[in-house]
């Protein structure tokens, strides 16, 4: 069936060997689908990714279930529990929100909270697993009155998904084509008020045009050891671990400013602390000693540098004087991949003060050499 119209708003009607009006046709079937879609996903679950339920529930056992389990980040809350209650006094929902910041500060677990808040369903999926049209179509499609879509990873959208959730952020609704060649139009289908929350490391690669339409844009900050040190004793009561005030401020300081690698010590100390203990035939408890062991076994030291840390910082002093030097030579020389040490073990270096950037290259500072009990030339 070929499909005739002049414009979406006052279309010339052709008919169907059928004897029906594309246009009717055209409307009925995306409607159809829509509700077809809405009926469908209510009968499923709010998580729309695929994780094993063991996986989910040790994860999701650790986050926050509101923004008062929330700890750190004072200034986000502040904003964001405004926005909140406006919303909730409206019966609106909250307006599109972009969290940005390095990884694993908790910016998927503002949006379960939010959601929670809210009390609407939520659906995660990531950028690079939008690469067709049809899959933020069928997504926006799926969503119903005050849902929320969280997207991770949202710099990595393409052009083509950014315009469709163009007029679906502004407008609620999304313009589909209809027909193929001269004959192909426009038709706009609305959709249900919902939220979207995209969560990036890397705010600067998002398109002006995507940024803009975000009403509420976060950024989130590293943690203090003290706020850290209540995240573990808030982890350690859910897993059930003993933990005294003095070690997981121990854990704490050597996390990183990072609570999700705090989360992953507390398990590491954990599993020294039962192994340990069980064969002394004592109850498993994490305390001083144990921290010493396991930051020990898996090589964290005081300032939270492992391995993959201190071994780049040994290159560049072996290798090239301590700079400066270029990554691209650095990586090199370690057998490493480029874009692993500028996203993951460059930034904390930068942070803690170990390495510098110059318009040469990446240089050791004196912090560097005094931390590592260097001679430095």
């Amino acid at each position: 069936m070929v499909l005739h119209f002049s414009s979406p708003d006052n279309p010339k009607r052709s008919t169907s060997q059928d004897g029906s009006t594309s246009v009717e046709l055209v409307a009925t079937d995306l409607i159809a689908q829509l509700n077809a879609k809405n009926a469908e996903r209510k009968s499923r679950s709010m998580m729309s990714q695929s994780t094993t339920p063991a996986e989910a529930d040790q994860e999701n056992s650790l986050r926050p279930q509101s923004l008062a389990d929330y700890i750190g980040q004072g200034d986000l809350k502040t904003h964001l529990a405004i926005s909140l209650e406006a919303s909730l006094a409206r019966h609106e929902p909250l307006d599109h929100a972009l969290f940005y910041g390095p990884p694993g500060l908790g910016k998927t677990s503002l949006a379960m909270v939010i959601a929670e808040e809210m009390k609407a369903k939520i659906h995660f999926t990531s950028a690079p697993a939008l690469e067709r049209p049809r899959d933020v179509v069928g997504l926006l499609m799926n969503l119903d009155e005050g849902d929320i879509l969280f997207i991770d990873e949202i710099h990595r959208l393409n052009s083509v998904t950014e315009e469709i959730l163009y007029p679906a952020m502004e407008d609620a609704s999304i313009d589909r084509t209809v027909g193929k060649g001269a004959s192909a139009r426009t038709l706009r289908v609305p959709l249900p008020k919902f939220t979207l929350i995209g969560a990036t490391t890397k705010a600067g690669a998002l398109s002006s045009p995507l940024r803009d339409r975000f009403g509420l844009i976060f950024r989130l900050n590293y943690y203090s050891p003290e706020e850290l040190q209540a995240i573990i004793l808030r982890s350690a009561q859910i897993l059930n671990v003993q933990v005294d005030d003095a070690s997981a401020l121990v854990l704490g300081k050597r996390s990183r400013g990072t609570p999700r690698i705090a989360n992953r010590l507390l398990r590491r100390v954990r599993d020294v602390a039962e192994v340990l203990c069980k064969r002394e035939g004592i109850e498993a408890m994490v305390n001083d000693v144990m921290v010493a062991e396991a930051l020990r076994i898996y090589q964290v030291d005081e300032l939270g540098l492992e391995p993959s840390d201190r071994l780049m910082l040994s290159t560049m002093r072996d290798f090239f004087q301590g700079g400066p030097v270029g990554l691209e030579a650095v990586a090199s020389t370690m057998g490493e991949d480029v874009r692993t040490l500028e996203d993951v073990t460059e930034p904390f270096l930068l942070q803690s003060g170990l390495i510098q950037r110059t318009p040469r290259g990446r240089q050791l500072t004196p912090k560097a050499y005094e931390h590592l009990g260097w001679f430095q030339p």
